[in-house]
């Protein structure tokens, strides 16, 4: 009898699923040993990388709340409905986002959404007509802080809504969310055109023994640019190993060790940090 295992030559020449099969007939039980399943599928070489970090933010979304991910009250970007329509232009051009909420003057008053397609359809009409505000709002939806993300991405789906205002228990505004926000809890981060390309443009600062870095360079391009050899499967990026090191949400000034290096915040905002100060550990005797 050969002694090859299931993970053969033979075996290789299936699809994914049929080799994930082989791996998967003993049924894991819990979360753990499901995690333990899918990295010992990635030390056999049955998935990527890539794959193996999206599987495991599947699996843990259904663990988040809106709390957790949303934009806050304070970093809103609204439109004011008392302004007219030319004076929010440069606002929303200098924003760079697509969906405004609109107030009567206070976050808690939040009365629509304006899309910046609209408002601009609206600005370029040839016949100089200016309409009512009422005109150009497409409906705001709320939703409670604590709905689960995993519920929320399904709403956003069916509805095909992009935003929802977050109010708390009173019904106060508290934040806002975004089908991007949500995706970017499954697929990492998402960036658009006016993100820096490139994670050499990602190291603002390098000196003999520190560097400052936007948080969201790669743990692996870190290793590369830096000859560490942090580890890169559990994390995407050094905001995520800091803020998994950590076990919250990283404040403003929060240092902490990670093998052969000491990160320290110096910026975050509610939900993860953004910059950070990487020095280089001595070497111990």
């Amino acid at each position: 009898m050969s002694g090859e295992s299931p993970f053969s030559v033979e075996a290789g020449r299936g699809t994914l699923l049929q080799r994930l099969g082989h791996l998967l007939r003993g049924i894991p039980f819990t979360r753990g040993q499901l995690f333990s399943t899918l990295r010992e599928a990635r030390h056999r070489d049955l998935l990527d990388d890539d794959t193996l970090q999206m599987m495991r933010r599947v699996v843990e979304v259904s663990d988040l709340q809106v709390e957790q991910v949303m934009i806050s009250r304070g970093q809103m970007v609204t439109v004011d409905a008392n302004q007219q329509l030319q004076e929010v232009l440069p606002a929303i051009t200098e924003s760079a986002h697509s969906r405004f909420p609109v107030t009567d003057g206070d976050k808690d008053g939040v009365v629509g959404i304006l899309l910046a397609k609209d408002l601009l359809h609206q600005l370029q009409r040839s016949d100089g007509e200016v309409l009512p505000w009422a005109t150009l709002l497409r409906p705001a939806v709320f939703i409670p802080e604590s709905k689960r993300l995993n519920v929320l991405l399904q709403e956003f789906r069916d509805s095909r809504n992009h935003m929802a205002i977050v109010v708390n228990e009173y019904g106060s505004v508290v934040g806002l969310i975004t089908i991007e926000d949500v995706l970017e809890q499954i697929v990492g981060n998402i960036e658009d055109e006016h993100d820096i390309d490139g994670a050499a443009g990602m190291v603002l600062r390098r000196g003999s023994d520190f560097c400052v870095i936007k948080a969201m360079l790669p743990v692996d391009s870190f290793n590369h640019l830096f000859g560490v050899n942090l580890d890169p499967l559990e994390y995407d990026t050094m905001g995520g190993l800091v803020t998994g090191a950590l076990g919250h949400v990283p404040r403003r000034g929060e240092m902490i060790d990670l093998e052969e290096i000491t990160a320290e915040v110096l910026s975050a905002d509610s939900r993860r940090p953004r910059l950070l100060r990487i020095t280089r550990l001595p070497l111990s005797d």
